[in-house]
């Protein structure tokens, strides 16, 4: 027998070790090798280091993420007022605590991405920074409190986050129009999960008792503080999904002291009576605008507003259809779900179809070269309820950690509709549905049918799992736990209930969310991790 040459073995591994190196350097690590949860700080979450995607897919991190967004920040600040945006980051907690991190949460929602869906991905996340950015920089252009002009805020109007932008569209050529707690509150929470736990105290301190949603106790908070910019001369408000809303809208309205019209949305659904009682609720909006704003109600405006809203939904659809029915759609869960949300409730924007633009040659390149996207994924799930707003990335630990790959969101499928532009009997009636199909609206509170939506979007979306929401404080929903587990063991689907308490991760924390998941998978699911880094690890003083 041959004796075994035991230097040339080592010469051979050593070749091969600087071989595998290099490959490694150039195209980054594949999925099961890069231990992605090692490279976070102990008990932070932070990371010790930028996650290495390869050449190709670093340098695009780095120019088209990085500097393209601090590039943007610069840039949209420029176009307003410089000075007033320094005025307003020392003025206002949130403004400091939550858009300074902005590029942490890119990091954790693009986690272990690579090329297309890094890049298509990356613009939804891109536009709605710059979406962002120009709504701050338009309050604090206006802001009395801190220097702001006085004649721009005599021209503007603010609304409920809830009250789609739509209802401004015949004044758009007029006035200008941005979301009352969308910066303040909304946004804040899915880029800091610290920043909105003052406000909630903030509102309990009063008296406000602690079991309403959390999402309402932070929005009155922020008035509570004495953080709204007073940007505005009159707003518009709505009850949003519950009671707990009307409850916190009387505290706001109080600490506002503004011109104020309230635009209920019904209870209930598939009621023509309802339409037309809603449809003049918004007949009532219009007119309490030309009341306070001296604008008129120009017809051209709406059809063109509409029109251009209705291409953004065409092609939203276009995205679904390639989500559902092939493996080539390049956006991952938080991209889709959050640019969804934001625009289909802000309203028509040029941001979003410049976005749009962008994103559309990077699916039509993923469909005509068949690119498999997700290529290790194990699950299609179908994200179902409201979201925890502190953990917007749960969907990118979900696949990298477990193949669980988020398909769609139940708040993306709320505004499935286009706008009918051919009369304006057909565009009242199609305006108040969209008003009735508002966030948390349609599918949380609407009815027993429209919660029950899920199966036939299951089936739309070819999904094999569910992640059911479960928010504590919901009281809506908590009343249809029962019915949902009677169906899920009757039609035998796999779903893990995710317990959340919306903007609060004090009540759940996202470790807690992390476990009740991986135990599922272990001990239901018989499933073994992709990568076994992400398993635990304890992010809490994390953003």
């Amino acid at each position: 027998m041959k004796k075994p040459n035991l230097k040339k073995g080592i010469e051979k591994l050593v070749k091969a070790d600087k071989k595998k190196a290099l490959r490694d350097f150039v195209y980054g690590k594949p999925h099961g090798e890069r231990r992605l949860g090692d490279n976070y700080l102990p008990k932070s979450g932070l990371y010790k280091h930028r996650e290495w995607r390869g050449v190709k897919d670093t340098m695009y991190y780095f120019n088209n993420i990085w500097l393209y967004n601090y590039g943007t920040i610069v840039g949209e600040v420029l176009k307003h007022n410089p000075i007033l945006f320094v005025k307003g980051i020392w003025r206002y907690r949130w403004m400091g605590q939550t858009y300074l991190t902005v590029l942490h949460w890119f990091d954790r929602c693009l986690e272990g991405e690579r090329d297309q869906v890094l890049r298509a991905s990356a613009w939804h996340l891109n536009g709605l920074v710059k979406a962002c950015l120009f709504q701050i920089g338009g309050m604090f252009d206006r802001d009395i409190k801190i220097g702001g002009s006085e004649t721009l805020r005599d021209r503007t109007m603010a609304h409920d986050e809830t009250v789609w932008g739509g209802v401004f569209y015949p004044y758009r050529d007029q006035i200008d129009n941005i979301p009352l707690q969308m910066i303040p509150y909304f946004v804040t929470c899915h880029c800091n999960s610290h920043t909105v736990l003052n406000y909630i105290d903030a509102a309990q301190s009063i008296g406000l008792p602690g079991d309403p949603c959390p999402m309402c106790q932070a929005e009155a908070g922020v008035f509570v503080q004495d953080d709204m910019p007073d940007y505005y001369r009159a707003v518009i408000t709505s009850n949003e999904a519950c009671d707990g809303s009307v409850g916190t809208s009387v505290i706001q309205d109080w600490m506002m002291n503004k011109p104020l019209y309230a635009m209920p949305q019904p209870m209930r659904f598939d009621d023509e009576s309802l339409v037309e009682n809603c449809a003049k609720e918004i007949e009532g909006a219009f007119r309490f605008i030309e009341e306070q704003m001296g604008a008129e109600f120009h017809w051209d405006e709406l059809v063109k507003q509409l029109e251009e809203q209705n291409k953004l939904q065409r092609f939203e659809r276009e995205k679904w259809d390639v989500a559902a029915n092939t493996k080539y759609s390049p956006i991952n869960a938080p991209a889709q779900a959050l640019y969804r949300i934001f625009s289909s409730q802000y309203g028509n924007s040029y941001i979003w179809h410049e976005t749009d633009a962008r994103v559309k040659k990077i699916l039509d390149k993923c469909v005509e070269q068949k690119i498999n996207t997700f290529p290790l994924t194990r699950h299609r799930a179908i994200a179902w309820s409201c979201a925890p707003l502190y953990y917007s990335a749960l969907g990118t630990w979900g696949y990298n950690c477990w193949g669980i790959n988020t398909i769609i969101n139940m708040d993306s499928l709320m505004f499935d509709m286009e706008v009918r532009t051919d009369s304006y009997e057909n565009t009242l009636h199609d305006m108040a549905v969209y008003h009735e199909w508002a966030p948390m609206r349609r599918m949380a509170v609407g009815g027993l049918h429209h919660v029950f939506e899920l199966w036939e979007n299951m089936e739309k979306f070819n999904c094999d799992f569910v992640l059911m929401y479960d928010q504590l404080q919901c009281k809506g929903m908590q009343g249809c736990h029962g019915l949902f587990e009677d169906e899920f063991r009757a039609r035998d689907i796999n779903a893990i209930w995710i317990p959340h308490a919306l903007p609060d991760k004090r009540t759940v924390s996202r470790r807690e969310q992390r476990k009740i998941i991986s135990d599922y998978m272990y001990t239901v699911m018989g499933e073994e991790p992709l990568d076994p880094s992400l398993v635990d690890f304890d992010d809490d003083n994390s953003w």
